[in-house]
């Protein structure tokens, strides 16, 4: 059933839709949706490339699609939610990623960004990502493609996901030079385990895909949103089971592991609560990937009361 109580204060986190339409059927989808309004979320995020890797086509839309059948069967729906979709990253046909997709140029842009507003069934979107840098095309090029999709009204703001911090200010110093809304967020993979110097998690696959001191001095300076994705990793946090990627195994997460556990017992809620809540303590907004409903009122809450400053502290100080 779709959302009849009034919503409550927007959570500063995300509703990832990675899974949509190819891991989780319409009708789980419809629920996490349903519920994440109803406790005040605000932000879905998808991308035109998801999911891909899952689907039998080998190529992605899925996840738009099912967001645009729960926006029909919601009417005023599109009023109270927050749409970002992403661009560039689609394989040109199935089996052809990462050497071959889509990329940023203004072709591309323009006709990836086309298919995202039919299936999505809207006239625009609230944040449009670029997935990927794309080094074969211009950075001007790009942005001149973006703003002519923002001065048409179907964009409302620009960010960038997977690009180093380097590119991220030539674009946004060529969109201020022509008038141009400006790349305002960041999305980039962010946890509070941090992997060691020089390496990624295997699920990252971008050079540039894992945030760092740098990116991240760069958005503050700035006044960037930052973007979190895969924050729990895939759900090692909670459970011991759960194989953690060895880029993560040294003796700094050692003692991080150590003050998670201390912050969780005190406050008595899960390690993965205690992450979302330091990363969204730091102006971070995590992007969940959840497919339950109880993971999603679990991260909801966690987002809803922030630690104390002698928890941040402990936190902040384990390295």
């Amino acid at each position: 059933m779709p959302p009849t109580t009034s919503p409550a204060p927007n959570t500063p986190l995300v509703l990832g839709a990675m899974a949509f339409g190819t891991r989780l059927a319409d009708d789980a989808c419809f629920a996490l949706l349903d519920r994440f309004v109803e406790r005040g979320g605000e932000w879905i995020d998808t991308a035109d490339c998801y999911t891909f890797w899952d689907s039998p086509t080998g190529r992605g839309g899925d996840s738009e699609r099912v967001i645009g059948r729960w926006l029909r069967a919601r009417p005023g729906m599109r009023e109270r939610i927050r749409i970002s979709t992403k661009v560039g990253a689609e394989p040109l046909w199935a089996g052809s990623w990462p050497t071959h997709r889509s990329g940023l140029s203004r072709r591309a842009v323009h006709d990836a960004f086309a298919g995202s507003l039919e299936r999505l069934g809207t006239e625009h979107v609230d944040l449009l990502w670029l997935h990927q840098e794309d080094r074969r095309t211009p950075v001007e090029e790009t942005v001149d493609a973006v703003a002519e999709l923002v001065d048409a009204g179907a964009v409302r703001r620009v960010g960038a996901s997977n690009h180093p911090a380097w590119r991220v200010e030539q674009a946004r110093a060529h969109a201020r030079a022509r008038g141009a809304v400006p790349i305002d967020a960041l999305q980039l993979n962010a946890t509070y385990f941090r992997a060691r110097s020089g390496t990624r998690p295997a699920s990252v696959s971008h050079p540039f895909g894992v945030l760092s001191e740098e990116q991240l001095d760069h958005a503050r300076a700035t006044r960037m949103e930052v973007w979190a994705y895969s924050p729990l990793l895939t759900g090692a946090y909670n459970n011991p089971d759960k194989a953690l990627d060895e880029v993560y195994q040294h003796e700094g997460n050692a003692r991080r592991d150590a003050a998670l556990n201390q912050v969780s017992a005190d406050l008595g809620i899960s390690r993965s609560q205690v992450v979302l809540a330091w990363l969204t303590a730091h102006g971070i907004r995590p992007v969940l990937g959840g497919s339950k409903l109880d993971q999603l009122d679990a991260a909801l809450d966690a987002v809803a009361q922030p630690p104390s400053a002698e928890h941040l502290d402990l936190l902040d100080s384990a390295r």
